[in-house]
């Protein structure tokens, strides 16, 4: 007869895991002095004011590589900087790109999570997933998640948590490996993303410049971008477990809030499906499935409606308006599974469920205002343009070549990725000088291009500048009242820094050993 004992405490930490997690801690104290993000971002407006009053008083400009114009710096003090504060503030809102995202992915989101859908889904999906493997699962369906752009922000980071409190760990922790794994890793995928036509539309335009035949294609990082993906999910899953769990696990016990949402993954509800949730995972499998289907069929006439412009697939309404594809398979599928379960019994029970979803995105809404005038005010005083302009002037002039200009690179659009979080915003900024460049001193413009998917991504989940850095916050805020600023900052700097580090040795290596980034695509 066996006895059952209880699992083996973790080991020590080292001296030097010691000394980090104090860092890691005097990190949380010090940013969670910071004020509420909403009071942080009028703060940051009123900074960006002055500074632009200054470097506009002095006449800070820079010549724009892409126009041939000199781009100058506009100030917010002044008669014009105060018109477009107060006649553009409701258009700055309207049309900041997350909300839009959001708001339309969680109509469907919504109703998969208010009919018990997603719970189910997660409670399958780690019956058949050892707890130790969790971890690198969230992580890497992250990476395959890149394909919904923005929205696998929205899906990902509340599912997070709901998996790891399913099995007993701390659903903060799951939000985190989420977001930094969707954020940090952001270019990379072992799918096709709309990121990669936006990317190389880009690149092809600054090419242009030197050879106007050259054209680059969505796949020309593809194999990179692979590789990247398996491997930014095992540095997450090593760091997570030998840094950031001690880190939540060194937290002063908190009494989790008692309003913490419907389907948040009880652990005490136990992994086994009811007879009544497996036919509703059936049932909804098989709709996702026939819609899915629906939409290939429909894409593919020549003619189809459903395709970009010259037939294009990769820039099709289904890509660009992955949104409204994925907010109407939530719905369905919801529907379906609620139908079946019995949490959907009337029509007016899925409105009811959207309306209710809607709800909790309350705070995220109004923090959104402040973000959404900030950028506004920072696209708008040209100060982002002639900082990125600059910044890469100084490589040229430096005559800086090799691998020395990609770490140039990197260092340069790693900083600016702090402040402008919209890669391709960043990479329209910038294309116009680095790959003329490069090209002149011959090297690809698809090598240039994978130098900048990294530094687009790895500080993307450690700036508050990010949208969905608040976002983040508030989930996790739904399982720790007392967390802000600098818990969230602490528990993600170290992974984009340890990626930042594994995923340029990554580049270098692939380079020095001339592996080939895509489909006929040289790396030198």
């Amino acid at each position: 007869m066996t006895t059952a004992t209880s699992p083996p405490p973790p080991d020590a930490p080292s001296k030097q895991l010691s000394r980090l997690l104090a860092v890691l801690g005097r990190i949380e104290r010090l940013g969670n002095k910071l004020p509420h993000p909403f009071w942080l971002f009028g703060v940051l407006s009123v900074a960006l004011a002055l500074v632009s009053w200054l470097l506009s008083a002095t006449g800070a400009s820079a010549l724009n590589p892409a126009t041939g114009e000199t781009v100058g710096v506009r100030s917010l003090v002044s008669g014009e900087g105060l018109r477009m504060m107060i006649s553009d503030a409701v258009t700055n809102y309207a049309t900041f790109p997350p909300l839009g995202t959001i708001l339309v992915v969680m109509l469907g989101v919504a109703v998969a999570d208010r009919s018990g859908l997603l719970p189910a889904m997660l409670r399958a999906a780690v019956a058949r997933v050892p707890a130790r493997w969790l971890t690198f699962t969230l992580a890497f369906t992250a990476m395959v998640a890149h394909v919904a752009s923005d929205a696998a922000y929205v899906v990902l980071v509340p599912l997070g948590a709901m998996a790891f409190r399913a099995v007993g760990r701390s659903p903060m922790l799951g939000a985190v490996v989420a977001f930094v794994s969707v954020a940090a890793g952001y270019d990379a995928s072992p799918l096709v993303t709309p990121t990669d036509a936006v990317l190389s539309g880009l690149t092809t335009a600054a090419a242009h410049t030197v050879d106007p035949s050259y054209v680059v294609n969505p796949l020309s990082n593809y194999f990179f971008s692979l590789v990247s993906s398996v491997v930014l999910a095992l540095v997450i899953t090593v760091v997570t477990e030998k840094v950031i769990a001690r880190r939540v696990a060194a937290m002063p016990e908190e009494p989790e809030p008692e309003d913490v949402p419907e389907g948040a993954g009880e652990v005490s509800e136990g992994l086994t499906l009811r007879p009544e949730e497996r036919e509703g995972l059936r049932n909804a499998c098989l709709v996702l499935l026939a819609y899915a289907a629906l939409v290939v069929v429909a894409m593919v006439p020549d003619g189809s409606p459903l395709r970009g412009e010259g037939g294009s697939i990769v820039e099709s309404p289904v890509l660009t308006g992955i949104a409204v594809v994925l907010a109407v398979a939530f719905l369905i599928v919801g529907a379906v599974y609620g139908r079946t379960v019995g949490t959907v019994r009337k029509g007016r029970d899925i409105p009811d469920q959207m309306a209710q979803g809607l709800r909790e995105m309350a705070p995220i809404l109004v923090l959104f205002f402040a973000i959404s005038q900030f950028l506004a005010y920072f696209k708008w005083t040209g100060v982002g343009e002639v900082l990125a302009i600059r910044g890469a002037g100084l490589l040229k002039s430096a005559g800086i070549t090799g691998p020395v200009a990609f770490l140039g690179v990197l260092l340069i659009c790693t900083v600016i990725n702090l402040l402008v979080t919209s890669g391709s915003a960043q990479w329209a900024l910038v294309s116009p000088v680095f790959v003329p460049m490069f090209m002149l001193l011959d090297i690809p413009p698809e090598v240039t291009q994978a130098v900048y998917r990294i530094a687009d991504s790895c500080t993307n989940a450690a700036t508050p500048m990010s949208a969905y850095f608040v976002m983040t916050l508030s989930v996790v805020q739904r399982y720790r009242r007392s967390a802000g600023i600098g818990t969230l900052l602490s528990l993600t700097l170290p992974l984009c820094l340890v990626m930042l580090v594994a995923w340029t040795l990554l580049f270098y290596a692939w380079w020095a050993l001339g592996i080939p980034l895509g489909p006929g695509v040289p790396v030198r």
